[in-house]
């Protein structure tokens, strides 16, 4: 699986993608996990299975959604995504993978 997480520059997003890396290595997880701006979405959403939103773009939430209706996308929560979460993060895009 592949999880794209997307925020205003990819800067903020980049201490959450190593927890979830974290997360995944103790879960002995198949999974690859990057970061970018939303605005490069579209050079990393092609292979993704799950894009997350960071909070500060989640008004681009039903924009990605209408452009990648194959995808799995949605806001990261919050308290999550401030709190640095990897675990309760990468559990939510396994709970999107499995929903059909």
């Amino acid at each position: 699986m592949k999880i794209v997480l997307c925020c205003n520059a990819g800067m903020s997003t980049s201490m959450l993608v190593k927890k979830m890396r974290e997360a995944a290595q103790t879960a002995h997880q198949d999974v690859s996990i990057d970061a970018c701006p939303v605005s490069e979405i579209e050079e990393k959403a092609a292979d993704a299975d799950v894009l997350l939103l960071g909070p500060q773009v989640r008004y681009e939430l039903k924009h990605v959604q209408g452009v990648y209706p194959d995808k799995h996308v949605e806001a990261i929560a919050p308290t999550d995504y401030g709190m640095l979460r990897g675990d309760k993060v990468l559990a939510r895009a396994f709970e999107l993978m499995n929903q059909q």
